[in-house]
């Protein structure tokens, strides 16, 4: 028997090639899972304004906002789909390494087109209620919120993970 060769660099999993990529895939799908259901509530919430008496009130710039926030939130709805496209022409053509790196890079980009949705989806919500400034401050609060979530502290807890790794490599 061969020996089963351990590609994550962790101790503990046991795994060949084709297991990693068959569980990176399989929690790939689940993460895009769960951006689907957020992404669908929020465009579902756009879709329904111009059915309310009060968006004949919106200006231009709400209108465009608007607008924008419809765009982005269907092509960050494609970009979910997009993984299941790729995967439906790549199955069976042993390519699953080219599919799992590829649906990491769509869903880096899907968790950016979410911030900013959900970023415009704040600042028209607060440019009608509250006010330009209200709106655009909001907008521009929950983006750099976002971006802290979404970008520096998985950078932090990577270089942390990585730090600790290097410790305990040390140490055997």
């Amino acid at each position: 028997m061969s020996e089963v060769e351990d590609y994550t660099g962790r101790t503990g999993r046991n795994e060949t090639r084709e297991e990693q990529l068959d569980r990176n895939w399989a929690e790939l799908l689940q993460e895009m899972r769960v951006l689907q259901m957020g992404v669908q509530i929020l465009a579902g919430f756009l879709l329904t304004l111009p059915f309310q008496e009060r968006f004949e009130d919106l200006d231009d710039f709400q209108v465009n906002l608007y607008l924008t926030n419809v765009v982005i939130a269907a092509l960050t709805t494609a970009l979910i789909l997009l993984p299941v496209s790729v995967h439906r022409r790549l199955f069976r053509k042993r390519l699953k390494e080219t599919l799992v790196s590829s649906g990491d890079t769509i869903a880096k980009i899907t968790l950016a087109g979410i911030a900013l949705l959900s970023a415009g989806t704040a600042a028209l919500v607060f440019d009608v209620t509250a006010g330009r400034s209200a709106g655009l401050t909001a907008g521009a609060a929950l983006l750099a919120v976002m971006v802290v979530l979404l970008v520096y502290v998985p950078l932090h807890l990577n270089k942390r993970a990585a730090a600790g790794m290097t410790a305990r490599a040390n140490k055997e």
